[in-house]
């Protein structure tokens, strides 16, 4: 499996979440039966993210959602901390629009845009989607390469996953399954609901639900470890921390600040 240092977020997941391969989506109507109401993002929500390598900050990244009539619109940037960037520059921006909002989903995407530098590695590549016709369209903005790849009518991208789970109902004990595209395929996607769970971060005392994605995604790190994902027990599923082992350490993704609703 491969996770970029400071790709955790996007998903996060990501933010998501997978079997083996990774991200995560919607399986089907059987999730469907379980879904939130989207307010909890309600028209703006930005979250600010500390990144940590076994204690020491690497980085910051943001994660920021606006919705304008039909279309809503998620950009995630992490960016390396000054004394990394001597050595080890990172750059990272990942863009998803989706349309058809509605009081119980947040849309499907029509376009991803990703864009990474981590040191000398660099990907920017795009999908457009278009679900009536049960396709996407691939596009690597380096090399050129163009691929036209078969979709099922729900399937999502990695960073809209990470906002489509928190719409969800979760029950200890209780896996949610998605579906999402994502290297050029379409995964079928885990998440494990684990347990709640007290803990204190800077902003404060939270009650958490722990949930596990089982996933990979692009980057130069290899993850040498499961990752987990501490979302607040309450109507936000707000994620308030992150934390993945690396082939050296682990990485944690602590919320900091940002504009999101109140309890």
């Amino acid at each position: 499996m491969r996770i970029g240092l400071f790709r955790m977020l996007s998903l996060m997941v990501p933010v998501f979440i997978v079997r083996r391969p990774h991200c995560l989506v919607l399986l089907a109507l059987a999730v469907l039966a379980g879904v939130r109401p989207a307010a909890a993002f309600g028209t703006h929500e930005k979250l600010v993210f500390d990144l940590t390598w076994t204690g020491i900050k690497a980085g910051t990244a943001t994660q920021e959602i606006t919705t304008d009539g039909n279309e809503t619109r998620i950009v995630s940037i992490a960016r390396s901390a000054d004394w990394i960037s001597v050595f080890f520059p990172v750059e990272d921006r990942i863009e998803t629009v989706l349309t058809g909002n509605s009081p119980s989903r947040i849309g499907l995407p029509t376009l991803y845009h990703l864009k990474i530098r981590e040191g000398n590695h660099r990907r920017d590549k795009e999908v457009r989607f278009e679900h009536a016709k049960g396709v996407a369209h691939y596009k690597d903005n380096l090399n050129g390469d163009r691929r036209v790849i078969p979709i099922s009518p729900s399937t999502i991208d990695t960073l809209s996953s990470f906002y489509f789970v928190r719409t969800l109902k979760m029950e200890v004990g209780k896996s949610i399954f998605l579906t999402i595209l994502d290297n050029m395929k379409v995964w079928n996607v885990e998440v494990q609901v684990l347990r709640k769970e007290k803990i204190k971060t800077k902003l404060g005392s939270f009650d958490t639900i722990v949930i596990k994605p089982l996933m990979q995604s692009e980057g130069i790190m290899d993850r040498k470890g499961d990752m987990y994902i501490w979302l607040t027990d309450d109507h936000r599923l707000l994620p308030v921390k992150m934390k993945t082992k690396v082939k050296v350490g682990s990485i944690t993704a602590t919320l900091v600040g940002g504009v999101y609703q109140k309890q």
